[in-house]
């Protein structure tokens, strides 16, 4: 007997599983909200899972939207206004920043559409429709392997897709769930004029800055301000100044009457990705291998980049956004690791694949034609293809740090190998004006940001971490070669810019300008041209079929796995991990007590970032304006008990992704922007605990307060639908 997922579904409705009103583990699919509409009313959800999700009217999900491809954010007015988190804005709040218009130190505010600032790149994506086609692709797949099922596969998913898209501005695609245990079309709506409204200080936005970074009590107001500019027919254009604000389907009233502990949220947005189902060997491998590797990487490069902003402030623009990004993951791994240690993950997944193997035998020997002889093996497939695995996963972590969130002469110098090693091709298909156009434009981008010495110590130091932490059978032997044959990690990255061009933005525009074949030919022998050339020939040589062919093995081992947990534990809920679609989580507002005489109220007032405040303090400084503000108390409608609402803590189960999500109360209205996770948390991605892990969200009264009486910017509030029960 193969008990499906719908069962699964079943036994929900009917309460052969009862999902405990404490336990708030899971990113739900909408469309399967139905199952758990009892669950989340008993909290204190006053819709229906209708109201949530619907294709035949708008609904919760209309207001939701996928944010430049990997933050969430917020439809709040019928004029195309959004919100969602500073950092998720903080890209584009640095592009448009110079050393005399500083608007990450002293925000930004278009008190009119016209000065809304257009962001090239950036989109706005609405999901239209989530339908399970797990049959379909099941029945038609169905006995095929190898190529034939690859053709057969991509065959089909562009037939679902066509039969949905045809004809319309949607784009789509089948999505896996649940290692391929589950198959969902997903069609989307993206929009390309996206614009920039306001951002505060960053002394508000990343106020706490790493030292708060993935922890409570947090004081930071986390959100930033755009538009959505759509055609005159209120379909998706690219950027225009004919253009008009978007009027979506839905947008979220904003409710100004708070949360209180015990009150229900949800969290409505785009999670990344959650590895619930890694084996014990696994977590063991996190633990003790791959996230040091990878906290020594950003060790190096953290260290170099945080005294180079220190110096000057030119260097403090330029390199904010890298130390942004390097800084976050760098943190949460290193709470990830010490919470999977203080949880005993790793008994943890032992005592499951123990009973698992129990249950397993058991079945097969009391009702064995209701057994599945899969299940017996699976762990044991699971673990024999990690072993295979694990080394070139560290293999694949180290080249992403060296070359992507490394020296940024390497990607520079990949960016011309079209015209390197093309350059006939592309003057014979007309192509070669365009290239250099582009290349002009990205190098002046590539300008704005760099630092050729603060490059050099980033390539020294990296390229030397690298080489101590790679796996050996996995070691470039060109690189290794090169390095160990200077004297020190600086005699061997002086020497390699000294010999490069890419250090250079103002040369290669010379050469582009000059638009000579020969001069280009010759980069072919350019240090960073040969190494990230080199870098990338390794990896897709010898360490991308390794860890494609491990990541395969662990995913068709890992769906029995799931399928018999589901099957053999029917009293238990195993949630689907994430994978970057629209998902539901929901909890209700509450501290928690993590350590022994340890406990976290749930919120944070205006009164806390007095308390931090320090002035000079990179971390913790503020505008004079805004500590008078904050001292005079003058709250408006936003205040609550003569003080004013930071941030709070729900027990809601979120991962990177959700950055920016709405977080609803149980009448649909806004009352928060999701932005973190409390260091305790860091390990849900691999184990959730109830009794620690909580998401952190700014209040949306801070959020209001910070636009309308801080900032001047009231005219944005009004355009809101403000809800207030007082």
């Amino acid at each position: 007997m193969k008990i499906s997922f719908k069962i699964i579904l079943l036994w929900l409705f009917t309460g052969l599983i009862s999902i405990d009103a404490g336990a708030k583990e899971g990113m739900w699919i909408p469309t399967l909200l139905h199952a758990l509409e009892g669950d989340m009313q008993a909290m204190g959800l006053r819709l229906t899972a209708e109201d949530i999700y619907s294709v035949n009217h708008s609904s919760l999900k209309d207001a939701v939207v996928h944010f430049g491809g990997g933050c969430t954010a917020e439809m709040v007015s019928s004029e195309g206004l959004l919100l969602t988190n500073h950092h998720c804005g903080y890209s584009q709040i640095q592009y448009h920043s110079s050393v005399e218009n500083d608007y990450l130190k002293n925000g930004f505010w278009a008190m009119s559409r016209t000065e809304e600032l257009p962001n090239p790149g950036l989109t706005a994506t609405f999901i239209d429709r989530i339908q399970d086609v797990s049959e379909r692709v099941a029945l038609a797949l169905d006995g095929l392997e190898g190529d034939e099922l690859a053709a057969a596969r991509k065959a089909l998913y562009s037939e679902i897709v066509a039969e949905f898209t045809d004809g319309t501005d949607l784009t789509g695609g089948v999505v896996a769930f649940d290692f391929g245990n589950q198959h969902f079309l997903i069609t989307k709506r993206t929009f390309n004029d996206v614009r920039l409204v306001g951002a505060p200080p960053s002394a508000v936005g990343k106020f706490g800055g790493d030292t708060d970074n993935w922890l409570w009590p947090r004081h930071t107001g986390d959100f930033s301000v755009f538009r959505i500019y759509a055609s005159s027919e209120n379909n998706p254009a690219d950027y225009n100044e004919d253009n008009v604000p978007y009027n979506p389907a839905h947008h979220f009233p904003v409710s100004l009457d708070g949360v209180h502990e015990g009150d229900f949220t949800m969290v409505f947005g785009f999670p990344g990705r959650t590895e619930q189902y890694l084996t014990s060997d696994a977590v063991t491998h996190v633990i003790e291998r791959l996230n040091p590797m990878r906290i020594a990487m950003r060790d190096a490069s953290l260290k170099i980049i945080n005294a180079a902003r220190a110096s000057s402030d030119a260097l403090r623009l330029a390199y904010a956004p890298k130390q942004s990004s390097i800084s976050n993951a760098w943190k949460k791994w290193e709470g990830q690791t010490t919470g999977l240690v203080e949880l005993h993950a790793v008994q943890q997944k032992l005592d499951l694949e123990s009973e698992f193997q129990s249950r397993t035998i058991a079945l097969s020997r009391s009702v064995p034609e209701l057994s599945n002889p899969k299940f017996l093996t699976a762990i044991e497939k699971i673990q024999a293809a990690n072993a295979d695995y694990f080394s070139y996963l560290e293999a694949r972590a180290l080249f992403i740090e060296l070359v992507y969130y490394g020296p940024d002469i390497l990607l520079h110098a990949y960016d011309f190998a079209d015209l390197i090693d093309d350059w006939d091709n592309l003057e014979s298909s007309g192509k070669l004006d365009d290239e250099i156009a582009s290349l002009l434009e990205s190098n002046s981008e590539y300008a704005r940001n760099y630092d050729a010495s603060v490059d050099e110590r980033l390539l020294g130091d990296l390229v030397s971490t690298y080489l101590d932490l790679i796996p050996s059978t996995l070691i470039p032997e060109k690189m290794f070669a090169d390095f160990n044959s200077a004297s020190s990690s600086s005699s061997y990255a002086s020497s390699f810019f000294k010999n490069s061009i890419f250090d250079n933005p103002d040369d290669l525009e010379a050469l582009l300008l000059k638009r000579k074949k020969k001069t280009f030919a010759k980069l072919k022998n350019d240090p960073a041209y040969l190494l990230i050339l080199e870098q990338r020939s390794h990896y897709f040589a010898n360490i991308s079929p390794g860890y494609r062919a491990g990541s395969s093995a662990i995913q068709s081992a890992t769906a029995i796995y799931t399928r018999g947990l589901r099957e053999l534990f029917p009293d238990r809920l195993f949630p689907i991990d994430a994978n970057s679609t629209l998902r539901l989580t929901y909890g209700k507002v509450e501290g928690s007590s993590p350590h022994d005489g340890m406990t976290y109220n749930p919120t944070t007032t205006a009164r806390g970032i007095l308390q931090k405040y320090k002035p000079g303090d990179p971390d913790f400084d503020l505008p004079s304006d805004l500590v008078s503000a904050l001292n005079d108390g003058d709250w408006g409608l936003y205040g609550e008990n003569d003080d004013l609402v930071i941030c709070f803590t729900g027990s809601n189960h979120t991962t990177g992704g959700n950055s920016g999500s709405p977080v609803i109360n149980g009448d649909g209205y806004l009352v928060g922007i999701n932005f973190d996770r409390s260091w305790e948390s860091t390990m849900s991605d691999i184990l959730f605990d109830e009794n620690r892990c909580r998401n952190i969200m700014v209040d949306i009264r801070y959020v209001l307060w910070i636009i309308d009486k801080y900032a001047g910017a009231g005219h944005l509030v009004e355009e809101m639908t403000i809800v207030d029960s007082e």
